[in-house]
């Protein structure tokens, strides 16, 4: 009996142990900046194409779709771009481009005439629409026309 009482007891605590165990980061996943693509192909003309070009993707990696209604991503200059009534689904990402164009699950546009995304550095914020941070990524460089954050 006393031995059967000990494994049961020592079960409980082997569980208890278990379950304080803290859960891998990424499991919870976060909706975070994913790249920006600061430098559009070719002359900077300020074509519909060439805006478009310069982009700035969000990535869901969470397993539940994430209402981004009310956020905002900004540049360090606070030229700001504010989601409207939007969900970004589990595991996407969604483009969010510089220039014009229809909105869709996958791509969201600014509908700007001149570029935001600095050629050499910026910071971009991506905020929650309570204001509280979500993610920032900066580059700093010449060298290449995107960054993976």
């Amino acid at each position: 009996m006393l031995r059967l009482r000990a494994l049961a007891a020592a079960a409980v605590m082997a569980a208890a142990g278990a379950a304080l165990l803290p859960a891998p980061a990424q499991a919870a996943g976060s909706v975070h900046l994913y790249k920006i693509y600061y430098d559009s192909p070719g002359s900077d003309t300020r074509s519909t194409a060439s805006l478009n070009a310069e982009y700035v993707q969000i990535k869901n990696s969470t397993s539940r779709a994430v209402s981004l209604t009310g956020w905002t991503l900004t540049d360090a200059s606070r030229h700001k771009y504010t989601f409207g009534s939007y969900s970004l689904g589990a595991g996407r990402t969604v483009t969010v481009h510089t220039g014009r164009g229809t909105n869709t699950a996958a791509h969201r546009y600014q509908g700007r005439a001149a570029y935001v995304w600095n050629n050499d550095r910026d910071t971009a914020t991506l905020r929650r629409a309570s204001g509280s941070t979500a993610d920032s990524c900066s580059y700093n460089s010449t060298r290449t026309d995107y960054k993976m954050c």
